[in-house]
């Protein structure tokens, strides 16, 4: 089954992040997107860029072995598949950071999790104790029993829901029929054995989408989120744009993220590792024919290649979109080279019939 509302806190205030959801900053890609888009961001307030926040335990509320296991699993599944530079958070002894468990949690009446942040400086985290009674039934965490019944909550699960938010990202936005929900970690609603969704150890496409945005990636060659959909601008340059017959003209391309302002600390990033084409046409013709998989220049989101020329021609760059990403593709502007007439030798001439 699929939980009650678990009721959190967010930011440095004592309120459900359910009453806030209509109030949280909408996602600028909403519509553009396979899903109804990134997650939208509680707050502006962020930690730094690859910031490890530390935790500890909480004195006299400390979780019991199996949950503590669960929740450092969940700390160490933020840091690897966030694929971004948002904050880590490491389990340190002296951490600043406090996460308990327990009947002491502040959490609602039927919140089994809960959180505040205080960025850029510290966070809290909640879970409530196993057998906890509701008014929608008892609590169960998966990792206290050797074979998890069916209609538990796995704790590394909702432990990595919580850290989510306390890199400020809100509920996901699903559809009405909930067939995006595996888009996302961060939900309103956290399912139970055995539903689809009810063990994720990973951050979604649209928690990570959300993630690379506020926080950006960490290299130039890090793959965009398919739940973002971003223009991107290809360039093309050359050593010489006129050359003798038979003269090689040495190709630089260019592919960078486009500047929109919605992109956040995506925008303008150059893009290195993707497959960028050199192609050719003849003056006057309509058909661009390949003859070049261009390599990897030395500057970031650049890109070579060399060609021989017997005729005049013009030459393009081309990215185009790849289903594992969410780039769009785009076409440099047209760039002519000329090439100055055969007269006699030692230009190449045409067999004879």
């Amino acid at each position: 089954m699929s939980r009650p509302i678990r009721l959190r806190q967010a930011s440095s205030g004592a309120f459900a992040l359910l009453l806030l959801i209509a109030g949280v900053t909408s996602p600028p890609f909403a519509g553009r997107v396979s899903a109804h888009g990134p997650d939208p961001m509680l707050s502006s307030k962020l930690f730094g860029q690859d910031q490890a926040v530390s935790f500890r335990w909480r004195t006299g509320s400390e979780p019991p072995s199996a949950i503590k296991t669960a929740v450092k699993a969940a700390a160490a599944g933020i840091a690897a598949s966030r694929r971004s530079r948002a904050a880590t958070f490491p389990y340190a002894s002296a951490g600043g950071s406090l996460i308990g468990y327990g009947a002491g949690a502040t959490c609602g009446v039927n919140g089994i999790a809960c959180f505040t942040r205080s960025a850029p400086t510290s966070f809290t985290m909640w879970l409530r104790e196993q057998g906890r009674v509701f008014d929608w039934g008892t609590l169960r965490w998966c990792q206290m029993y050797t074979t998890a019944p069916t209609g538990c909550y796995d704790a590394e699960t909702i432990a990595l829901d919580e850290f989510g938010h306390v890199e400020g990202l809100g509920h996901h936005l699903n559809f009405g029929d909930d067939t995006d929900y595996l888009d996302a970690v961060v939900q309103t609603y956290s399912r139970t054995k055995a539903k689809s969704g009810w063990n994720e150890h990973a951050l979604g496409r649209c928690d990570v989408a959300t993630l690379q945005r506020e926080y950006d990636v960490p290299s130039s060659a890090t793959g965009i989120s398919t739940c973002l959909h971003l223009d991107t601008i290809a360039t093309l340059g050359a050593t010489a744009t006129a050359v003798v017959y038979g003269g090689t003209v040495g190709f630089t391309a260019g592919l960078r993220i486009a500047g929109d302002a919605d992109y956040g600390r995506l925008a303008n990033n150059a893009l290195s590792g993707r497959t960028v084409k050199l192609q050719q046409r003849a003056v006057g013709t309509t058909t661009w024919s390949t003859v070049a998989t261009m390599t990897v220049g030395t500057a970031s989101g650049t890109y070579v290649a060399s060609v021989k020329l017997l005729s005049s021609s013009e030459f393009r760059a081309l990215y185009s979109a790849s289903s594992t990403e969410g780039l769009n593709g785009d076409a440099s502007p047209v760039l002519s080279v000329l090439v100055a007439s055969c007269a006699g030798a030692p230009c190449l001439l045409p067999s004879p019939r």
